[in-house]
C-alpha cells in the first residue's frame, strides 16, 4: 500500500530535475501521474515532447500509470488542456504541484521587459492559472485535494541578478498564503516548497560549484512534497518548507517588537523620531 494510492497527481516540469523526481516519487507511492513538460531549454526556448515522455516510461517500466502533457501552463489554453487530459484519461484529480519554471538572469539595470515578463508568466502566473483550474475540480469533487507550490530562497531573501525570478517567487509565498485561507473550506490544502538542488537550471551557478551533488541532488527535494501530497500532511496548510540538501526547516513571516506611540493624543510620527527610535524599532 503507497501513501497516494488511488490519487491522480499533475505535476508541471515534471519531465526534467526536480520535476521528474516528483513524479516518480509521487507515482512510487501509488499516485496516478501527469507528466507536464513543454520540452523547452531553461530559458524557454524550444519544445519537446521527449522529457515528458521518458518519464511516462519510467513510471510505466516501474508498474505504475502516467500520461504526458506538452502544454504551456503559462496560457488559459494549455491549463485547460492539461485538466482536460488528467480527466480525460484518469477521471480525476487530486494533487497538483506547481513545478515549471525558466531562468533569463539579468542584473536590474540590464534586463529587459520581456525578460521579466517571461518569467513572472510561467512561475506565478502559471501556478496562479494551473491551481484555479484544479481548485475547480476539487471543488466539485468534494474530496478535497492537495496543491503543492514551487517558491525559492532567492524570492525569500533576495538574489542578485534575478529581480524577475525573485518577483516571481516571492509572488508565489503570498498566493501560497492567500490560496491557502480560501480553499480551505472545500478540505484542499495549499503549501510551498522552497527547494536548493543541483539541476540543469542551476549547474553553472556559483553557489552550485561547491556543492556536493549526490547531497543536493533534486530525490532529496521530493520526500517533502510526497508528504504535503498525502494524508499525513491533512491538516498542514499555508506553509513554505525549504529543502536544502539535507536540511529541512520552515521559512515564515516575522516581524520585531516595534515601538508604539499613541498618535491620537501625541501626534503623528516625525522622520526625526523614528530616526531617534530606529534601533529599537528594528531590534529583533
Amino acid at each position: 500500500m503507497g501513501l497516494l494510492d488511488g490519487k491522480v497527481a499533475i505535476v508541471t516540469g515534471g519531465g526534467n530535475g526536480i520535476g521528474r523526481s516528483h513524479s516518480l516519487a509521487l507515482a512510487a507511492e501509488g499516485a496516478k501521474i501527469v507528466v507536464n513538460d513543454l520540452g523547452s531549454d531553461r530559458t524557454g526556448e524550444g519544445a519537446s515532447t521527449m522529457f515528458a515522455d521518458k518519464v511516462v516510461e519510467e513510471i510505466k517500466n516501474a508498474g505504475g500509470e502516467a500520461a504526458p502533457s506538452y502544454d504551456d501552463i503559462s496560457t488559459i489554453e494549455g491549463v485547460d488542456n492539461l485538466v482536460w487530459t488528467a480527466l480525460n484519461v484518469f477521471g480525476r484529480i487530486d494533487i497538483l504541484v506547481n513545478n515549471a519554471g525558466i531562468l533569463r538572469d539579468k542584473t536590474l539595470l540590464k534586463m529587459s521587459e520581456k525578460e521579466f515578463d517571461d518569467v513572472i508568466k510561467v512561475h506565478l502566473k502559471g501556478t496562479w492559472l494551473c491551481s484555479r483550474a484544479v481548485a475547480r475540480i476539487l471543488k466539485v469533487q468534494k474530496q478535497g485535494g492537495r496543491i503543492i507550490n514551487t517558491t525559492s530562497v532567492a524570492g525569500l531573501l533576495g538574489n542578485f541578478g534575478q529581480t524577475n525570478y525573485s518577483s516571481a517567487k516571492a509572488g508565489i509565498y503570498g498566493f501560497t498564503r492567500t490560496a491557502s485561507l480560501e480553499l480551505q473550506r472545500y478540505g484542499v490544502t495549499v503549501n510551498a516548497i522552497a527547494p536548493i538542488a543541483y539541476t540543469r537550471m542551476t549547474e553553472d551557478l556559483p553557489l552550485f560549484q561547491a556543492l556536493n551533488k549526490e547531497e543536493y541532488s533534486p530525490e532529496n527535494i521530493s520526500p517533502m512534497v510526497v508528504f504535503l501530497a498525502s494524508d499525513l500532511a491533512a491538516e498542514v496548510t499555508g506553509r513554505i518548507f525549504a529543502v536544502e540538501g539535507g536540511k529541512l526547516y520552515e521559512f515564515y513571516m516575522a516581524q520585531t517588537p516595534g515601538v508604539y506611540k499613541n498618535v491620537l493624543q501625541e501626534g503623528k510620527w516625525t522622520p526625526q523620531e523614528i530616526k531617534e527610535k530606529f534601533e529599537e524599532i528594528t531590534k529583533k
